[in-house]
């Protein structure tokens, strides 16, 4: 069976259509048809069901797809590596991350790597936990950085650290001057908060709960941004990470309060690696990164300056 002939099965799975496939891989429609019927003849079964709509995969063909794609995502690793072993610094990293308060922690990250390592490219994702796991366990990320993931197979967590949520408020809020506050405080404040879907906002309803508190926010919503400019804007406060507008908070627009009493809502960020996958000289320079900045962000003199930048 030759690597081409896989190549072109790729391609017609991706494209659904061997008209298609055939402009994108350059050749007549007849090669790549023939080179599916070599296929279909080294496995001894269809793989492809074809019509006038197109093709569909025979079970066979769902199986040999998903191993195709696969095999040829390791192929690419290994050229990766080797441009390493030739002292190349070059090369893409491909990050899933976790919603948005994970993206926002990573940008001031991966902006300093890059100013480091210009020649290197980046390619962030912004999925669910479970997708970006089960996208380091296809090989389709190289890293993870999620928040609440399930243990699953196929992932291994690199550090484990922990992020504080403090009351964020706009500068000019009465509110802002404390040095902390309360969760019954918050509690008859107008807040905008992520809606139930989120692991944050769960654990948010859990701290409140032990209170006695049921949180009745004015604002529900699953964009970080909006959550933001509601706050500017004056019209609510919320529950973040300082980090996450640690922009916001150097320019004096917003400020972030401690929750008093030690009942701050904390929650694990995993910095994840695919166990049995040698990481490439960018991805494990990358990861070295994150780690040392995961480490440094949650430290008590890391929380001390980003309330002090207010």
């Amino acid at each position: 069976m030759q690597l081409r002939a896989l190549m072109y099965f790729d391609e017609l799975v991706r494209t659904n259509s061997m008209r298609g496939a055939a402009e994108n891989l350059n050749v007549a429609a007849t090669a790549v048809s023939r080179q599916i019927e070599n296929l279909e003849h080294y496995f001894g079964t269809p793989l492809v069901e074809r019509s006038n709509r197109g093709i569909k995969l025979t079970a066979a063909g769902e199986l040999l797809a998903a191993r195709a794609g696969r095999t040829f995502r390791e192929l690419e690793h290994v050229h990766q590596l080797i441009d390493d072993l030739q002292g190349l610094q070059r090369g893409k990293v491909v990050i899933y991350a976790n919603g948005a308060t994970v993206a926002n922690l990573l940008a001031p990250v991966l902006a300093q790597f890059s100013l480091r390592y210009p020649r290197l490219r980046f390619e962030v994702a912004i999925t669910s936990a479970r997708q970006a796991i089960e996208a380091l366990a296809a090989a389709e990320a190289d890293l993870v950085v999620t928040l609440f993931a399930q243990k699953i197979s196929g992932m291994k967590v690199r550090l484990r650290s922990e992020i504080t949520y403090d009351l964020i408020t706009s500068a000019k809020h009465p509110i802002a001057v404390q040095a902390e506050v309360s969760l019954k405080e918050i509690a008859a404040l107008p807040l905008a908060m992520p809606d139930k879907s989120f692991g944050a906002r769960q654990a948010f309803e859990e701290q409140f709960a032990k209170i006695g508190v049921e949180l009745d926010p004015v604002f529900v919503t699953g964009s970080l941004e909006m959550l933001k400019e509601l706050v500017l804007r004056e019209a609510a406060v919320t529950l973040l990470p300082a980090l996450t507008v640690q922009r916001e908070l150097e320019m004096g627009l917003l400020a972030a309060i401690p929750i008093s009493a030690g009942k701050g809502v904390r929650t694990a960020i995993d910095l994840c690696v695919a166990p049995d996958r040698q990481l490439s000289f960018a991805a494990g320079k990358l990861v070295d990164f994150i780690e040392a900045f995961m480490r440094g962000a949650s430290s008590p003199a890391s929380a001390r300056r980003a309330k002090k930048s207010v």
